[in-house]
């Protein structure tokens, strides 16, 4: 299927289920990706410098434990964004083995040019490789002697529910042979407080983030969502550890699309459920390794305990 058959398959089924729902997957298209860009520097939004600041404070760690004999190394990173954030790490690991290959997977090209000049200014003399695509069907071939290491960070993994994340991961798990390895950026539970800013923030970026989701679908799919009409909402349940996001429709009314050749009815408060961000515990990082096929080997914890980089490895 093309991305767009794709998508349109996603509108029809998720608008259509009795509880709406959209993939967060579908966020990131080129004015998705520049939202995000400014979500990350909001003070709310800890993720992305709790992460960054991990990845600087104990980047000699993470290294050494994706590449601990100097063998030729592809690191494959599933939505890479523009990874800014990773220079540190790739400054590191390009020090302990010039055959590294930085392998960027992402569905924004806006996201994979970004990330192609600041490393051509910054690390020019790390071999980079940019794929643009869906994970799996862009995941590049694995070379003879080359070990792979494939890296989902941004508490990514989070979007998944508990079945979801599982699925998720064993695919991973079935893209990498015996010796290789996977790098997980995880949010940690923490004050719900503190959890919930980060999803509803005070400037509104993230209600502009998730409203152009709809604007995405009129320009692609011919949909007439009013985007005044609907409005974001975000919670967090601490006896799951989900924060959740949706559109909130504040009418009853009637979307349109073109493209799939019929309407989509919304009464006065119905929900479109968007977004799920899991948080973790220790004890559930290992239970999500153990039964995804992985054996745990690290999980390196910021100060405050706020966020984690686990390293899983698939056994020899």
């Amino acid at each position: 299927m093309t991305e767009l058959e794709l998508l349109a398959q996603h509108v029809s089924e998720g608008l259509a289920a009795p509880q709406k729902a959209l993939s967060p997957a579908w966020f990131y298209d080129d004015e998705g990706s520049r939202l995000f860009q400014q979500i990350m520097a909001l003070p709310e939004y800890y993720l992305t410098r709790a992460e960054h600041a991990l990845l600087e404070a104990r980047g000699d760690e993470l290294a050494a434990l994706i590449d601990p004999a100097g063998q030729p190394l592809d690191l494959v990173e599933l939505g890479s964004g523009d990874g800014s954030k990773m220079l540190g790490l790739l400054r590191r690991l390009r020090a302990r083995n010039a055959g590294t290959v930085y392998r960027p997977v992402d569905l924004s090209e806006h996201a994979l040019t970004e990330l192609a000049r600041r490393f051509g200014e910054q690390l020019p003399e790390l071999a980079l490789a940019p794929v643009r695509g869906d994970y799996f069907n862009a995941w590049p071939p694995a070379g003879a002697g080359r070990r792979q290491v494939a890296l989902y960070m941004g508490s990514n993994l989070g979007n998944q529910d508990q079945p979801g994340a599982l699925s998720l991961l064993r695919r991973i798990r079935g893209r990498l042979r015996p010796g290789d390895a996977l790098v997980l950026g995880l949010d940690m539970v923490k004050d719900p407080r503190v959890i919930l800013a980060a999803y509803h923030d005070s400037q509104g970026v993230t209600a502009r983030f998730n409203l152009n989701l709809l604007a995405r679908l009129n320009r692609e799919l011919g949909m007439d969502f009013a985007l005044d009409r609907f409005a974001h909402y975000a919670c967090y349940n601490p006896l799951d550890g989900a924060a959740r996001s949706f559109l909130v429709s504040t009418l009853t009314q009637e979307v349109h699309s073109s493209h799939l050749g019929r309407s989509f009815h919304f009464a006065a408060g119905e929900t479109i459920y968007t977004e799920q961000s899991q948080k973790y515990t220790p004890a559930l990082v290992q239970a999500l390794a153990a039964e995804s096929g992985f054996e745990p080997a690290g999980l390196l914890l910021d100060e405050a305990g706020w966020y984690g980089l686990a390293f899983w490895r698939v056994a020899n």
